[in-house]
């Protein structure tokens, strides 16, 4: 059972653990020549559960993704965490940038990349493969709608403050999911225009069945307990936190009732 900062932990005991526990660890695969590790949270009880890809921010696999899963865990779902970087590749502050960077550049890696992790989610024992769900923060929040413009037979996708990228003319078509964004009203990473940008490219797909809920003063990185820099945009709103959370839970009781 992993051990996680105080802040966290706060975090994550807000959701009860079941009776019987929850089963969680690392968890390497691989693809292309290279090896991925992940993290998996279940609850101990033997079934099916909704499995839910869970895709880290620019810092990679860290404890805050394996909070979320084991968060997930306790609620019901077998939930998986991303590696979108490589074992190997886990950047510190400074060089985050650099590295979620090239992925940006390079869209089409970025999105093998999610489809390998989204299918070894799918390969769990205990994930019931008829109910899925992709959530994501920051970097991953992006990806998690990544993920769904390459059509991927995923119910929905959550972003958490995610920049919100428009695809080429027309590929909005593919969005088969569900979609939740939530949104800082005051994140420098996806202005007004952006967002603005963002759903007219959703509204070109009318099948499309898309929220966005947006939070009153909440920066870029609202939902991380260590993030401090409101000079840059990014910073922790506790308010911000907890609704957003609970508008991911409220979205995934509909989607999978």
């Amino acid at each position: 059972m992993t051990t996680y900062a105080q802040n966290l932990t706060d975090i994550l005991d807000r959701e009860a653990l079941p009776a019987g526990g929850i089963i969680s660890g690392d968890v390497d695969y691989a693809a292309d020549g290279l090896v991925f590790r992940g993290y998996h949270a279940r609850p101990a009880a033997d079934g099916l559960y909704p499995g839910i890809l869970v895709v880290h921010d620019w810092l990679g696999v860290t404890d805050y993704v394996r909070m979320r899963c084991d968060m997930l865990a306790r609620l019901g779902y077998s939930a998986f965490a991303a590696d979108v970087y490589g074992a190997d590749v886990r950047p510190a502050p400074q060089d985050a940038a650099a590295v979620a960077g090239g992925f940006y550049r390079d869209r089409a890696l970025w999105r093998r990349r999610l489809t390998v992790a989204f299918d070894r989610l799918l390969a769990e024992p205990s994930v019931d493969p008829a109910r899925t769900a992709a959530i994501g923060y920051c970097f991953g929040g992006t990806s998690v709608m990544e993920l769904a413009r390459t059509g991927a037979a995923v119910d929905a996708v959550v972003s958490f403050h995610g920049g919100l990228l428009t695809g080429p003319e027309g590929e909005a078509a593919r969005i088969g999911a569900k979609v939740l964004v939530l949104h800082g009203a005051a994140d420098p990473v996806a202005p007004d225009e952006a967002l603005l940008a963002f759903e007219n490219d959703l509204r070109t797909a009318p099948h499309i069945d898309w929220q966005i809920v947006t939070y009153a003063n909440a920066m870029h990185a609202f939902t991380l307990p260590d993030a401090n820099a409101p000079e840059q945009g990014a910073l922790f709103d506790a308010t911000a936190e907890r609704r957003s959370w609970t508008a991911m839970k409220t979205f995934l009781n509909e989607v999978f009732d």
